[in-house]
């Protein structure tokens, strides 16, 4: 099996943090690198939209996200995106095909996602993974 790009959708959440480490030792193994996909929820879309809070305030909040996946890293190659887990305007747009549609994209050969229940009400992440789980075409990892 020839991998060259696991992806790994994360929000902040310690169980997305954790799917990181099953992502970056897939990686180690297959020499590949990471690609971490910072999702954020509906609330802070709305909170966006609404001018309750600033585009760089989520940003700031992805980076700080990033930052721990690349302290966990260390020397596997770690890069990353953010999107939007929702859309008022485009209504199949939801944290699981934002994912696959990265996957995609990056033509990536595998995906780790955590395994819910998540008891954070912001968690996209779970969302995702029942998604993830059911329509991906590239193998998937469920921790």
């Amino acid at each position: 099996m020839q991998i060259d790009t696991v992806l790994a959708p994360v929000d902040g959440t310690r169980e997305a943090m954790d799917a990181i480490e099953y992502a970056l030792a897939i990686a180690d193994h297959y020499d590949a690198c990471v690609h971490a996909l910072y999702l954020f929820g509906e609330s802070a879309a709305a909170e966006m939209r609404e001018g309750r809070i600033e585009a760089s305030t989520i940003a700031e909040r992805g980076e700080q996200v990033m930052a721990g996946v690349r302290a966990l890293a260390e020397d596997i190659p770690v890069d990353h995106s953010s999107a939007c887990g929702f859309s008022v305007s485009r209504l199949t747009q939801h944290p699981g095909s934002v994912t696959l549609d990265v996957a995609e994209t990056l033509d990536v050969g595998f995906i780790v996602v955590p395994r819910g229940p998540i008891d954070d009400p912001e968690a996209v992440i779970e969302k995702a993974s029942e998604y993830v789980l059911a329509y991906a075409s590239q193998p998937v990892l469920s921790v």
